[in-house]
This record gives structure tokens, sequence and C-alpha cells, in this order.
């Protein structure tokens, strides 16, 4: 059996990429596998900061395009940046067992949050983490960030921000984890739904690629980010203003959001548990709606 794996051309994707192919051969001895370099529009663009440029498929519709017309057999894409509906088509084979969840400061001093200088400049593409960090320090100055991880990371040393905050499971999956100088508590950061773990998606009606995807499946991951991505589709799906949540799924699963205006000043906090993933999800973005989330999206949705 011979498998062709879209990826796009960046060293974390391409890391990703090499895990699921280590991870399937391991499991399925004779099974070939290769890979297929595709940029996406997300990769192409980095002079605008990403809210510029789109929402949700930005570093995903290229790669399901190949997908669609039978060019490959799968793609591997870190599920945060997978939107929350399936395309025509398409599903997720599998999503392996998550990686790191929290965010990471990185800084060439040794610094953290509350430690940071008045004003200082930290750089950052999502709006989901300038919110939280104006949120517990609202001297600070966030200023777009773009680029590839290794990018970010020699940007915050050679000292054009102060620090700079990201994925931890980008940092760690490319050993640069050295680098860190505060994991951020999740109480101070909620993650981006799905955030940390991977997707790798196949066209729906390719059985014998589903049988050997689903080997590789983590079921506790598979159903917390379901809750995650849930709550994200019950606020919307694509939605303009900072999201955030995070779920585990050890017995009864317990989910916390997070729906916040882009300067940290509003913030709905929600949390809640029960035993289905989907339903989850749902009742907690109902919870967050009622409790002033829509304010909050409305605000977005004019922007």
């Amino acid at each position: 059996m011979r498998l062709i794996f879209a990826t796009r051309p960046s060293a974390l994707a391409r890391c990703q990429t090499r895990w699921v192919i280590d991870a399937l051969q391991r499991l399925h001895p004779g099974l070939t596998c290769e890979e297929k370099v595709i940029p996406t529009q997300g990769d192409r663009v980095l002079d605008k900061p990403l809210p510029e440029i789109g929402g949700k498929g930005l570093f995903t519709q290229e790669l399901e395009s190949e997908l669609i017309k039978g060019a490959v057999h799968c793609a591997v894409h870190s599920l945060k940046d997978l939107p929350v509906d399936d395309s025509s088509g398409l599903t997720i084979g599998c999503i392996p067992i998550r990686a790191e969840v929290r965010d990471a400061l990185v800084a060439a001093r040794d610094l953290t949050i509350d430690s940071l200088p008045q004003r200082a400049v930290v750089g950052t593409s999502s709006l989901r983490r300038s919110a939280q960090l104006l949120a517990v320090r609202p001297d600070l100055q966030t200023r777009s960030l773009r680029g590839n991880v290794d990018t970010r990371v020699r940007k915050a040393m050679d000292g054009e921000y102060e620090a700079i905050v990201l994925a931890g499971a980008g940092l760690t999956r490319l050993g640069l984890e050295g680098h860190v100088r505060q994991w951020i508590p999740l109480e101070v950061m909620l993650p981006a739904p799905g955030q940390g773990a991977l997707a790798v998606q196949c066209r729906a009606a390719d059985q014998a690629t589903l049988e050997l995807l689903a080997a590789l499946d983590h079921q506790p991951t598979r159903k917390a980010v379901t809750a995650e991505r849930s709550f994200l589709a019950g606020l919307g799906g694509g939605c303009a203003v900072p999201v955030a949540a995070y779920a585990t799924a050890n017995g009864n699963m317990r989910l916390r959001g997070l729906v916040a205006s882009p300067d940290g000043k509003r913030i709905v906090r929600v949390t809640g548990e029960g035993p289905d993933a989907r339903e989850l999800g749902t009742l907690v973005a109902q919870q967050a709606i009622a409790e002033g989330a829509s304010e909050i999206l409305a605000m977005g949705a004019m922007q």
C-alpha cells in the first residue's frame, strides 16, 4: 500500500507530516509513504496580519484541493487551522494523541508575562493571544508576528520584540523549547480550539486509507477537540473575535471556553461538564452567548 501526503512547506508542517508517516509505518509494516509539498495562501502572504488576509482555511484550502482532485491520499494539518465544517467529500481520518496544549512566552531575556517591562512590545499572530495578554497586562503593546516558527523565534532572540507568544506544540516538535521563558498557565491563557492536535484529512469514500489511519486515532484527544470545535461552531464557526477552548476527556468531559474583545477589556469565561463531546460544546457555547458573548461577537462582525 502507498500513501501520498500533502504538506505545507514550513519546517513545522514537514515535521508534523513526517511524524504521522513514521507512526503509520510503525503500525503498518510495508506501508510506503511520500510527501507532496504544497504552499498555501498563509505561506505566501507574510507581510500582513492573519486577520487581514482571511480566516480559517488560509493554511488548508490548497491541500484540500489536492485531496479532492485525487492527487494525494492524505493531508496533515494543525487541527486549530482546520475549519469546523468538513469540506464536501472530505473527513478527518484520524487525530493522533495531542501534544503540548499551552502557549509559550519566548524572549532573549529571562522574562515572564508579569515581569515584562511596562509597555513592552510582544509579538503574536493571534487575536486570541493578544486579547488574553492585554487582559492581564493592559499596558503591553501587541504587534503582528508572521513567519515560520523558527523565524519568529529568531526575531525574539534578535530583539525585534521584547517577547513573543506562540503555540508550545510547535516549539516542542521542532526542538526549540529551550527558548521558552514561560509556559503560560491555562488559567492565564486558554488555547485555540484544537491547539496541540494534528488532523489527518482524507477523502470520506477512501475506505482503504481510512482503515490505515484508524490505527493512529487517539479517542480521548478526538473527544476533547470535538468538544472544543463544537464550542467554536456554536459561536458561529469562523469567529472574527478571540475565542479559546480547552477540554479534558478523562471520564466525564470538562470544557472551558472563552470569548473576548480584541482589547481584552471584555471577557466571557464559561465551563461545563457532560458525557457527549458535541453536545457539551454546543451547551457551553449557548451559555457563553447567554452571558454576553453575543455582544462581543456582534462587535467583531461589524469590524
